[in-house]
């Protein structure tokens, strides 16, 4: 099979390259650097360009686009580039996994299934609702991801923020109220690749199903890398931030193999 990876040079977009390297076809999409993979085809591609968005996908003739690209402060990549990435895949007879996130929702209603109406309140919530509307639109084929925070064995940006924090490289704090369904991003690609060689459409929650805070999240991660939890301070994030999201992914699970774990497996 031949896969398309948009936005491979990022966290959860290196590990699907490397996951999809294995057995496939991989074209692999960055902004300004390349993955360290080897053995796939590194293809740099602004997806704010519709025009480079549709040569690129024609070009490579992918049987599936995975778009994992987003900027959370840049509303055209978040937004229009998945409109892009969306018509250039629908174009060419590709199928598209779109990945999305927790944060189109406010947090109001706390649990929220696949069926749940985005109510964002934050601009990147805003962009990624938009993107989904965008997706579903151009291509009802099409299947959204809907995911959380992704921590792996090190290198995520609540990883890295964490070990700043920790040694005092860093001010700040980590919220105490702000809460969340965390995935390991090993078990977030094998899901989405799993998914991608389906034939399901439409929304799915790909999350662990552990709900818990930053700050508690945060311990995990320093008991696990032999940092002081002592040195994590806490704060309460503002009322301006969706606080309490928790995807239900009971549904989605029913149809992996994959099986999601929770933080408090993975970081033990």
């Amino acid at each position: 099979m031949r896969i398309c990876v948009v936005g491979a040079s990022g966290f959860l977009g290196g590990e699907l390259v490397r996951q999809a390297a294995t057995g496939h076809v991989v074209g692999a999409t960055y902004l300004s650097r390349p993955g360290a993979t080897a053995g796939v085809d590194w293809l740099p591609l602004d997806v704010r360009d519709r025009t480079a968005v549709a040569d690129l996908i024609r070009d490579f003739a992918p049987d599936v686009v995975v778009n994992a690209a987003y900027n959370q402060s840049d509303w055209t990549a978040t937004a229009l580039g998945a409109a892009h990435v969306a018509d250039a895949t629908r174009s060419c007879g590709g199928r598209l996994v779109h990945v999305s996130s927790d944060a189109v929702f406010s947090g109001r209603a706390v649990t929220y299934t696949e069926d749940c109406v985005p109510d964002p309140i934050t601009p990147y919530g805003a962009a990624k609702a938009a993107a989904e509307v965008a997706v579903q639109a151009i291509d009802p084929s099409a299947l959204i991801a809907r995911t959380s925070l992704i921590i792996g064995d090190s290198g995520s940006s609540h990883e890295e923020l964490v070990h700043a924090l920790a040694t005092g490289r860093k001010q700040g704090f980590l919220f105490t109220n702000e809460v969340r369904c965390p995935v390991h991003v090993s078990d977030l690609a094998s899901a989405l690749l799993e998914l991608a060689a389906s034939n399901r459409s439409g929304t799915h929650h790909v999350a662990g199903p552990d709900a818990m805070s930053r700050h508690d999240l945060g311990l995990l991660i320093a008991h696990r890398d032999s940092l002081n939890p002592a040195h994590l301070p806490s704060g309460l994030a503002p009322s301006s931030r969706p606080l309490d999201v928790r995807l239900n992914c009971v549904q989605t699970q029913k149809h992996l193999r994959t099986r999601l774990r929770g933080a408090r497996e993975f970081l033990r």
